[in-house]
């Protein structure tokens, strides 16, 4: 079997048997010579790039992201019976740790403090004594409602670390019960939740079903101290009506490592807007793990047994 490697990462594979290892250069088509290739790795490439690979890897029988969301390599157009699978698991200390420290920089004001020093400006109204609770915006996260849409594995990273800081997390995900240890409430009981909830972290991948879940009707309930935190896809969120609620201080704020366009245009209001923070889509980045996925999902295809992370299609 042949399994192409991308050059985007250093990859420390297993030898085994009857298994052929060919890194490939990710900016460019795969070479004529490797489209035999049965297995495909990806982390990095463009969408040109991995259609052309749909299109002239016609022997693959299995493509394996390294990303979280596998949307783009869905939306690459690889045959129906390639199997793909998701980088999932790989980004969970990453991504958790780039969602505390936005829901900790908005809390804390850190945007309006970078914005002060960049004008030699001592921002005194944040700094010295301050109220220990303040009724009209979200100032620490003691105390804290944090709701977490998305109640996977990045979840369950994060929520211990919100809990250490004294935040009372209700997880959000598609059926109720209890996750971890953490209460999580079905998406269809969402509206219970949103008006009792100071920062609302969303970490829901990009499918038909999630385009837009957080909607103008849903962003209407939120309180208007509220943040919203965006560390899964740009797509899941009504850009439009989060911008129009900020503009006019129905919400905290928002900080955004993910938007619907990226890079988001630079004629984009978000960038202005004085209650915003935003991030280059970089709370992952470093799949931790990938190599061990890899071998494992590998051996699992060549025994014939499941493979980890499947992606239904």
């Amino acid at each position: 079997m042949k399994l192409l490697l991308p050059d985007s990462l250093p990859l420390d594979m297993p030898s085994l048997e009857d298994v052929r290892y060919v890194t490939y250069d990710i900016t460019q088509p795969i070479p004529p010579e490797h489209h035999d290739a049965e297995a495909l790795v990806v982390w990095g490439n463009s969408d040109a790039q991995l259609a052309d690979a749909a299109a002239a890897l016609t022997a693959v029988r299995w493509v394996q992201t390294l990303a979280a969301g596998p949307d783009q390599v869905v939306a690459a157009g690889f045959a129906p019976d390639a199997v793909i699978t998701s980088g999932r698991s790989l980004h969970d200390v990453t991504v958790a740790e780039h969602a505390l420290a936005l829901a900790l920089a908005g809390a804390r004001r850190l945007h309006t403090l970078v914005r002060a020093q960049i004008g030699h400006r001592w921002a005194s109204e944040i700094g010295g004594r301050q109220p220990l609770s303040d009724p009209d915006r979200v100032t620490t996260l003691r105390g804290a409602r944090v709701s977490v849409w998305g109640f996977g594995g990045i979840a369950q990273t994060l929520a211990p670390l919100l809990s250490a800081l004294g935040a009372e997390v209700t997880g959000i995900a598609r059926s109720a019960g209890e996750r971890g240890g953490y209460p999580v409430v079905a998406e269809a009981d969402i509206e219970t939740v949103l008006p009792e909830t100071d920062v609302l972290i969303m970490i829901l991948p990009a499918t038909g079903e999630t385009r837009g879940a957080l909607s103008r009707e849903r962003i209407a309930l939120l309180p208007p101290r509220a943040w919203v935190v965006n560390v899964g896809r740009g797509a899941t969120v009504d850009e439009a009506a989060l911008a129009d609620a900020l503009r006019h201080d129905r919400l905290g704020g928002a900080a955004l490592d993910v938007t619907e366009v990226e890079p988001l245009p630079v004629s984009s209001e978000l960038w202005d807007l004085a209650n915003v923070i935003i991030t280059p889509h970089s709370a992952g980045g470093r799949p931790i793990g990938a190599a061990g996925l890899i071998a494992d999902n590998l051996r699992a295809l060549l025994d014939g047994r499941a493979l980890i992370n499947v992606v239904e299609r």
